[in-house]
């Protein structure tokens, strides 16, 4: 399948700021989602992975995150790897608004793996989960992946239910992350 012409529920590719092709991602109608490759540089493509520490670290602390505990942790996880050839990053807007992003990174020629999936509290159930799975699965396709696998964390149940409703499956540990809990993998071939 043509990577341009990819499209969901009828929406029409778009064109993000790299100038590659987007797919966009339309769940449920009208649903106003639109998630294309950005560069993880940009503005908002910043300003959401620090939204994604903020919220996952808070969660494993159980309190609010400083800006200082945030800008150490995005030097501690630098977002190397996600762009061609070895990954991408999308940002997911929905209206408009930049809401959600999430990456992937070759860990092989041919598994990719997901990484800073993240939707704004203010935008989930609208289907934006669902259109990042949909576009980084066919980024990872467009790099060569014939499976995708990722780890989460047992405290992240949104996550794992969003993985599982979209057939991602269970698997052994593939790595030693310090946070890593939950493994899972999907074949997209």
């Amino acid at each position: 399948m043509d990577r341009n012409s990819i499209t969901m529920a009828g929406s029409a590719g778009t064109t993000g700021s790299t100038g590659t092709t987007g797919i966009a991602a339309d769940r449920g109608g009208a649903s106003g989602w639109i998630v294309a490759p950005e560069p993880f540089t940009t503005a908002d493509a910043t300003a959401l992975r620090r939204a994604y520490y903020a919220e996952v670290a808070g969660r494993y602390w159980k309190r609010s995150v400083t800006e200082a505990e945030i800008d150490q942790g995005m030097l501690d996880d630098p977002a190397d790897g996600l762009e061609p050839p070895t990954g991408q990053f999308v940002v997911g807007r929905y209206d408009g608004r930049p809401l959600a992003c999430g990456g992937i990174r070759l860990l092989d020629p041919a598994t990719a793996e997901l990484t800073r999936v993240y939707v704004d509290k203010g935008a989930r159930g609208t289907g934006g989960g669902a259109a990042l799975l949909a576009v980084l699965e066919e980024e990872a396709r467009v790099l060569g992946a014939e499976r995708m696998r990722l780890d989460t964390r047992t405290d992240l149940v949104e996550a794992r239910a969003l993985y599982a409703r979209h057939g991602y499956r269970e698997i052994p540990a593939y790595n030693s992350g310090p946070y890593a809990q939950h493994w899972f993998e999907k074949r997209l071939v």
